[in-house]
């Protein structure tokens, strides 16, 4: 089975989009290890757990309870108590190497960080399978691994929504930097790369309906947008490192 590093923000990351995934990957048998900056565990934002402070119209951006559930296992797990830190962590160590997305302050660090950007360039130097949601495109962006490239990310209107619905109530929190990913994802692929939006309307992903996210796949690269699309990338990766063994071209 393959062994997936998930390097995980200082804080505040979507737990939607760690959680499912890590489920996914745990159920198909794969070894997982974290990536943390500081060697101790890291939480997800507490107002996407709870729902605390959200307002009525804006309480679907509270995690949903398949992922409540699978958050809950996770950060009880032994891997997930006993994380390595973003500067010992190496990718030629690792099969695939998965980029979780957030808002709140706590993803800046992550979004900015010289070891993050690190672990981007050995993996795809390498060639190796990553996959990336949400704001977690970011860091591959800026460490300039997808100039060119295929991708999604959370898009500006899916960024706009949130931030609309909780301003008043929460400002700033949906608000991580001023220009929206979306934005800088397309200035960062250049004209060579396509940025795709994916259905105006998202569907979500979850036990029930695999497949109902959207996700992007250039080559070994893996990217989605939002929540929703967490439990279908975690399978596409499952499927993508199984033919790789098929094919006999396993990193």
């Amino acid at each position: 089975m393959a062994k997936i590093l998930i390097i995980l923000p200082e804080a505040d990351y979507d737990p939607s989009e760690v959680a499912l995934p890590w489920l996914v990957w745990s159920e198909a048998g794969h070894r997982i290890t974290f990536a943390c900056r500081n060697g101790q565990p890291s939480y997800a934002d507490p107002i996407t757990v709870t729902g605390a402070g959200l307002p009525v119209l804006a309480a679907t951006l509270k995690m949903r309870m398949e992922a409540e559930e699978a958050y809950t296992r996770m950060i009880a797990s032994a891997e997930f108590l006993k994380p390595i830190t973003w500067a010992k962590a190496g990718a030629k160590h690792y099969d695939a190497l998965h980029f979780p997305g957030g808002h709140a302050p706590g993803m800046k660090s992550y979004c900015e960080s010289a070891e993050v950007f690190r672990l981007a360039k050995e993996a795809f130097a390498a060639n190796q399978p990553v996959s990336a949601i949400c704001h977690g495109v970011l860091p591959l962006a800026r460490a300039g691994v997808l100039r060119g490239r295929r991708t999604t990310a959370l898009t500006h209107i899916q960024e706009e929504i949130a931030v609309r619905l909780t301003n008043r109530a929460l400002p700033g929190h949906y608000r991580t930097y001023p220009v929206s990913v979306e934005d800088e994802v397309r200035q960062r692929i250049g004209k060579a790369g396509t940025f795709e939006r994916g259905p105006l309307f998202p569907r979500y992903a979850g036990r029930k309906s695999p497949n109902a996210g959207f996700v992007v796949q250039d080559g070994n690269y893996l990217s989605a947008r939002w929540p929703g699309d967490a439990w279908t990338l975690a399978l596409r990766l499952v499927a993508h490192l199984r033919k790789l063994v098929a094919e006999g071209d396993k990193p």
